[in-house]
């Protein structure tokens, strides 16, 4: 027996993959079918790899060959199956199918271009295709479809919810007057806050929310709905600032956007819900004016992006678009109730003026004479008076109070509890001291001369008496005179009409300390001004 070792094993050879046996084959053949195959491999290889959907069908409608992207979407098991069973995407009986449309088109002349059909499909009940079809031009027995089919679902989705957002704002900012009408002004404001706690959460997927109205005159960002965020969030004060007011007051200062990636990376921004790591701050903006903001977070950090900013921004729109809406409302109530306000002075506060004249006159005839028939008249002047009081509450009861509004009027100065005489022969102006007086909060009684002006200021204390230097009965000057003495305290203003003033009355008032003078027909804001500050400074 040898013991010489056996002699070593010849190592297998590794077999060459199709494709490289193919290609061998190809090279004997010449460098141009070589060159062809090449390009052909290139070409699949790159048709299985692109981000769309491509397949080939047969005239059955049964796949032939699909690349990765489309296997992907069938779950990896596709060829040999129908088309529209791979997608999940079955057809209803006489629904359009558009491969058969690229057959018939096709069918009427060789020398015509590829047809090409687009259509629309929707699979796995939620997903968006958009497919492209053309004939493949090969040689078989049967026509073969090419079926580019792009993913649209983010798309299509997308203007669902702008869709979706565009109905929702109409339906926002479209009160029913009529129910409006029956609401109170808290019960209109809680209304809109459940339609927009509603929409953010049903349409836009937020749970953390903040609502805040900018105040016009002070600056102040108040809320008008919080949903999810922290106490020392919700009470916080801010105001539109850029700076020291968190994204809220630089949203409010700049009207510019704010989308936070990371708060703790972002120094704006100011704690509002318990954890927030992400979020986005868009203005409240009507005709062209910031009227409040609306600020939404998430306890993921990039939880926003462009997407969310832009249907935030619509939103937000709607949301303005409604506020106003609901502020043309409260602003329509107050006009109404000014109205009927205004309508009942007309024709009540001159006949009472009348009998508070009349019962002064009687009380200084019976004081210190009949102490009976003194009371009784004190009594008609109080029970006067308190008619004239229930006017102006039951006016303040009709008008909506006070909310954060899109719609800024001027301050009102501070005339409330003021009392104010004014005497004038003329209706007119009387009956227009009620109707401005009194909106400022102001307390009017009027004379037609100075006789009565000057009973009524021995018997009642006023705080201002505006009086016309042309009375019946008295001149100028003589009126400014006899009014300082019964009333030291109260400042009294004159009127005068332009023109010659024969008795020089206001030269001679002003030597004697007359400050204010209305020069008829004044405006309005001339009497306010006149009437200003009275508690500061009376003289």
């Amino acid at each position: 027996m040898s013991d010489s070792p056996p002699p070593p094993v010849a190592a297998k050879a590794s077999q060459p993959s199709p494709a490289l046996q193919l290609l061998a084959l190809a090279e004997q053949a010449g460098p141009d079918i070589a060159e062809a195959f090449q390009r052909m491999q290139q070409a699949t290889h790159i048709l299985a790899h692109v981000a769309d959907g491509i397949v080939v069908v047969d005239f059955d409608l049964r796949i032939r060959w699909a690349n990765a992207t489309f296997l992907q979407w069938c779950g990896g098991q596709a060829v040999g199956r129908g088309f529209y069973e791979a997608l999940g995407a079955p057809l209803s009986d006489g629904e359009f199918c558009p491969f058969h449309s690229v057959l018939a088109c096709a069918s009427d002349g060789d020398d015509s271009p590829p047809v090409c059909v687009t259509t629309h499909l929707t699979w796995r009940g939620n997903r968006h295709l958009e497919v492209r079809i053309t004939q493949f031009q090969a040689a078989t027995a049967s026509p073969l479809f090419v079926a580019l089919c792009h993913d649209t679902t983010s798309v299509v989705l997308k203007q669902q919810k702008l869709d979706a957002l565009g109905r929702a704002g109409r339906e926002l900012a479209a009160l029913d007057p009529v129910q409006m009408a029956e609401l109170s002004v808290p019960e209109r404001v809680d209304l809109l806050r459940g339609n927009i706690r509603h929409l953010t959460r049903d349409l836009l997927h937020y749970e953390v929310i903040e609502i805040r109205l900018l105040d016009a005159e002070s600056g102040r960002l108040d809320p008008l709905l919080q949903e999810g965020m922290i106490p020392d969030a919700a009470s916080r004060v801010l105001f539109a600032r850029p700076d020291g007011n968190g994204v809220t007051g630089f949203v409010a200062a700049t009207g510019i956007s704010h989308l936070c990636p990371d708060t703790l990376a972002d120094p704006l921004f100011l704690p509002g819900s318990s954890g927030a790591r992400s979020s986005l701050t868009v203005p409240l903006r009507f005709a062209d004016q910031v009227v409040g903001t609306f600020n939404v977070e998430s306890p993921r950090p990039g939880a926003f992006g462009e997407e969310d900013l832009q249907f935030a921004e619509i939103f937000s729109h709607a949301v303005a678009a409604a506020l106003h809406t609901l502020d043309l409302l409260r602003a329509e109530k107050t006009s109404s109730a000014s109205q009927s306000i205004d309508a009942v002075n007309r024709e009540i506060v001159l006949p009472v003026d009348n009998i508070l004249a009349d019962a002064g006159n009687l009380l200084e005839r019976y004081l210190g004479h009949d102490p009976e028939v003194a009371q009784r008249v004190r009594d008609i002047l109080s029970n006067a008076r308190q008619i004239k009081q229930s006017i102006v509450r039951v006016g303040e009861d009709l008008a909506p109070q006070p909310l954060p509004s899109t719609i800024r009027l001027p301050p009102p100065i501070a005339l409330r509890g003021i009392r104010v005489l004014v005497v004038d022969n003329d209706d007119a102006v009387r009956r227009s001291a009620h109707q401005f007086i009194g909106r400022w909060g102001g307390i009017v009684e009027t004379a037609r001369d100075g006789k009565e002006a000057v009973t009524m200021a021995r018997f009642s204390q006023y705080d201002a008496i505006v009086a016309d230097i042309r009375l019946p009965d008295m001149a100028g000057y003589e009126i400014y005179r006899v009014l300082r003495e019964a009333q030291p305290n109260a400042r009294v203003i004159l009127m005068t009409g332009f023109g010659y003033d024969p008795g020089h009355s206001l030269v001679k008032a002003r030597q004697d300390g007359l400050r204010h003078v209305l020069y008829k027909p004044f405006r309005v804001d001339q009497l306010r001004d006149a009437l200003n500050n009275l508690r500061k400074d009376p003289a």
